[in-house]
């Protein structure tokens, strides 16, 4: 038995698909003066066709991983748009007298290399990401040819690889993909959150751990929950792994059952589920889950995959006719959170050497007053016709909410001026996701009706690290405990005003965080609708009495390990105490 990291619970067996590290491997070709226009264009139609075919990726990976995942491919179109990342091709090009292909892989490996010691986190965490945009481009500009031998057409399999792209686990056929093995990789990497969309076992981190490489046809059992990897394994494993197996399926089945079910403690302390949303499409998802409404809606991807902006009738209809079918079930609509990593071709954004801390979200907002004015319209209107909520991002100032605030009241006069019915008396929240609005948090909730904390942005800010960083990925650390202290502060400071906090982000739907909820007296949750019924199969087998008696010590701790050390124990007691030997429906 080899333990890596588990990246994607669930287990999966089979023969073993092993893709080779790609090395390029092509004689460098020098062109003459005359030529160089032509090698320009051989360029710009291998960007072109990158980008048609990473359009067409997006469109199709929808399918499987959802509408917030598909867009991790926005960041591969950038790289193709980066100004830095082009001149340094052109001026190979037309410096050197080198082919488009001898250039463009003496950029990629410049910027590959120079990601140890060059002090620009914004290209640091990119590795992956220029790795896969670079060979896309070379294999336009080489006619197209195959990486690698294709994976298997007669038998499913488990993919192993040294490191897996996005591109690449999206060009697979889901039904055929068993689970997924690299030596490198994060538990946060942008193919960790794609495999766990596609609810697909994945373990990382095997470099340096194999005695001998895994071959084709090796038969593999892994468990993406214990991250653990059996190469060949003896049959008395391969029949408890069977077991092991149905179990899961099984259990995963089951949880239908609960879908209807009060979300309560054994000791009757109750938590809101609410289901996350980016696209309407995802409603009926949203109601079978049993989600008591939707904690985030997500309005970016409306404005995506466009050529302008939605028009305030556009938003209208959708918000309209989510609210309907949520029958009075809250609807907490989020206003524009573009920026960052999610670009719209049609708006104009500055440059910027990083981005996550720049112009996006309600600083664009606030800017635009004229793009923000008409989405408040749309929800105002919208609010009539079910129990809609309002939603400001990443705020970090009282200033900030007063001016949005603002602009919201000049959106209900120009309504009422147009003889447009919309809902006055509609709630506003913040979600805390800056370090400095965590601190104001009890100012800030003085100003609104409720707060959310974005628990994604929140523990990378507080930490310093970016959880897509391949190279820093396993320093993301929602346990340690400056993060558990910082949402003490906020859970306080909401319950001193007097009004609700919920908490979303992947650490709300972690079922291992749930004694933490509930020992802060968390009383909602927004989480994905895959992990929903799974994080309310523990609920109701907690205590909360024993989760509050649980926080008290993990606020004592020092270290991550000592507060993981802690979870586990209570998951531990809480399995037995279920008849839950095995681990199954951890």
């Amino acid at each position: 038995m080899i333990r890596g990291i588990g990246a994607s619970a669930g287990i999966a067996m089979g023969k073993a698909y092993v893709v080779p590290a790609w090395e390029w491997d092509f004689p460098e070709k020098m062109v003459e003066v005359s030529d160089l226009a032509y090698e320009y264009e051989r360029l710009y139609d291998g960007i072109r066709s990158s980008k048609d075919e990473l359009e067409l990726i997006k469109q199709e990976i929808k399918e499987v991983v959802g509408q917030d995942q598909a867009y991790i491919f926005d960041a591969h179109l950038a790289i193709l748009e980066d100004p830095i990342f082009m001149n340094e091709i052109q001026e190979i090009i037309e410096r050197q007298y080198k082919a488009a292909e001898v250039a463009v892989k003496e950029v990629i490996d410049k910027f590959v290399g120079m990601f140890d010691v060059i002090d620009d986190e914004y290209m640091k965490e990119r590795a992956l990401d220029i790795k896969d945009v670079g060979n896309r481009l070379l294999k336009h500009l080489l006619g197209d040819i195959e990486e690698t031998a294709p994976p298997p057409q007669d038998h499913p399999y488990i993919l192993v690889a040294k490191e897996l792209t996005p591109s690449q686990l999206a060009h697979l056929d889901p039904g055929r993909l068993l689970g997924l093995v690299t030596m490198l990789g994060g538990t946060h990497s942008h193919v960790a959150i794609m495999a766990r969309a596609m609810s697909t076992p994945y373990i990382v981190g095997l470099e340096g751990k194999l005695l001998r490489p895994i071959q084709n046809g090796d038969f593999l059992i892994i468990d993406g929950q214990e991250g653990t990897l059996y190469i060949n394994p003896d049959e008395s494993t391969i029949e408890r792994y069977l077991a092991r197996k149905r179990n899961w399926q099984e259990f995963t089945d089951s949880l239908q059952e609960i879908a209807d079910v009060p979300s309560a403690t054994v000791d009757r302390t109750v938590i809101k589920l609410h289901a996350n949303m980016n696209s309407i499409k995802e409603l009926d998802q949203v109601l079978k889950s049993g989600a008591v409404g939707v904690g985030l809606f997500r309005t970016e991807y409306l404005y995506m995959d466009r050529d302008s902006l939605p028009s305030e009738e556009e938003q209208f209809a959708v918000y309209q006719h989510a609210a309907a079918r949520l029958g009075g079930k809250p609807l907490i609509i989020r206003t524009l959170d573009i920026g960052g990593d999610k670009k719209l071709d049609y708006l104009p954004f500055p440059k910027e050497d990083n981005p996550f801390l720049g112009y996006r979200a309600i600083r664009i907002s606030l800017d635009r007053k004229d793009l923000f004015k008409t989405q408040l319209k749309a929800i105002l209107r919208a609010a009539v016709h079910g129990n809609v909520k309002l939603m400001y991002p990443m705020i970090t100032t009282v200033g900030e909410v007063r001016r949005a605030n603002e602009l919201l009241e000049e959106a209900k006069r120009e309504l009422a001026a147009a003889g447009l019915p919309y809902k006055a008396n509609i709630e506003v929240g913040i979600t805390i996701e800056v370090p400095a609005a965590a601190v104001i948090a009890d100012m800030l909730a003085s100003e609104v009706d409720f707060l959310s904390i974005g628990t994604n942005d929140l523990v990378q800010y507080v930490l310093a690290v970016d959880r897509m960083n391949e190279t820093i990925a396993h320093m993301y650390d929602p346990f340690h405990p400056a993060v558990i202290r910082l949402l003490k502060t906020i859970i306080d400071a909401a319950r001193r005003v007097g009004i609700p906090v919920s908490v979303c982000g992947e650490l709300a739907g972690d079922i291992r965080a749930l004694p933490i909820w509930l020992g802060l007296g968390i009383e909602e949750l927004s989480i994905s609708v895959q992990s929903l019924l799974h994080v309310k199969h523990r609920l109701l087998r907690s205590d909360s009495g024993q989760c509050r008696a649980l926080l008290e010590h993990i606020l004592t701790c020092k270290t991550s390990a000592e507060i993981n050390a802690l979870l586990d124990q209570i998951e531990q007691a809480e399995a037995v105490a279920g008849g839950n030997t095995n681990g199954i429906g951890r």
